[in-house]
């Protein structure tokens, strides 16, 4: 009888969990799961890297800075600041959920999160250092020289090993359980009226075309001026500055809308102001269409439902720097 009892319990979970794994397996977007990292170790070094000033020439320039954890994996600017208060060509791109993007920036240039994470060590117009330099500092940190040893079993201290542990941390920085996903995954209460209304929108408009995957973005390139062009100031050309192929021209990696209400100013350039802005820009350029008041506002409503779990973490105590360590130059 006891067994008879757990058999139909166990069926009824089942019949529970089928349609709602349906629903998820039939929708274009999909649900994003946590973050299973493979070494704690190299994730708490890219940690410390990701948080450490000291890889920038200024000694005042960390990963953070542009890619803040406290605001959505960005810094709410048009364009970033850079060394020297230099203004930055580009909006900075959220890091959160930056692991499932076919490649890295705007234009892709960088194929993986490691081959990203060493660009604004070098940029001259981001954090301003040389790889060379930023390595002699780690070298000349007994602390970091220890954990580069205990997890790359070598005394010497490169580039390569830098990136990989950036790397490895960022790969945790998703966020799950949105109440979209929960949505997703069966629960509809999640989801009131006005954001359903918005999601259906969202899909028979066309925004799921591009917008789609558990990134809700992040899985192709497109021109970013369909029905009439885009008018800006940035100099930006996309994928062109890449390839030279002028097929390529105001072709950029589709952005995600995973916590899109946490990472505006919207677009490469950081010119929408507000997701409203936004959607009512996306619609006119790129489906030819314009939503009305209600219609954008319920467009809205499903994007903020997209807002997930933030990662958390206890901040990392950085090392202290020795005699040896190379000083920081923030006005040089």
């Amino acid at each position: 009888m006891i067994m008879r009892t757990l058999v139909i319990s166990l069926l009824s979970i089942g019949a529970i969990a089928a349609p709602a794994a349906a629903l998820a397996a039939n929708e274009p977007i999909q649900p994003i799961e946590a973050a299973k990292p493979k070494n704690a170790d190299m994730v708490e070094l890219g940690k410390m890297l990701f948080f450490d000033p000291r890889l920038s020439k200024s000694g005042f320039i960390s990963c953070n800075s542009c890619h803040n954890l406290s605001m959505g994996g960005t810094d709410n600017l048009p364009t970033s600041i850079g060394h020297n208060w230099h203004e930055g060509p580009i909006s900075a791109p959220t890091v959160l959920n930056s692991s499932l993007n076919l490649a890295q920036f705007w234009d892709g240039r960088a194929k993986d999160l490691k081959e990203q994470a060493g660009g604004p060590i070098a940029n001259p117009g981001e954090m301003g250092f040389t790889h060379e330099l930023a390595v002699d500092v780690l070298r000349s940190i007994p602390d970091y020289r220890a954990r580069f040893k205990q997890l790359f079993r070598s005394d010497k201290i490169d580039i390569g090993m830098v990136t990989d542990a950036i790397a490895a941390f960022e790969e945790t920085l998703v966020t799950p359980d949105s109440r979209f996903d929960k949505w997703l995954k069966g629960d509809k209460k999640a989801l009131n009226q006005a954001e359903l209304e918005g999601y259906k929108l969202f899909k028979e408009s066309g925004c799921t075309g591009c917008h789609n995957g558990a990134a809700v973005g992040g899985g192709s390139f497109q021109k970013f001026g369909v029905h009439e062009p885009y008018k800006t100031k940035s100099k930006a050309e996309g994928r062109f500055a890449v390839t030279g192929k002028d097929a390529d021209r105001f072709m950029f990696k589709v952005p995600t809308l995973r916590n899109v209400e946490l990472t505006y100013p919207y677009f490469h350039d950081g010119a929408a102001a507000t997701l409203e802005e936004a959607v009512d820009t996306m619609g006119k350029l790129q489906l030819g269409r314009t939503f009305s008041k209600e219609e954008n506002a319920k467009i809205v409503a499903f994007l903020k439902t997209l807002t997930g779990k933030q990662p958390e973490f206890k901040l990392p105590i950085l090392p202290p720097s020795t005699n040896e360590t190379p000083k920081p130059k923030p006005f040089g």
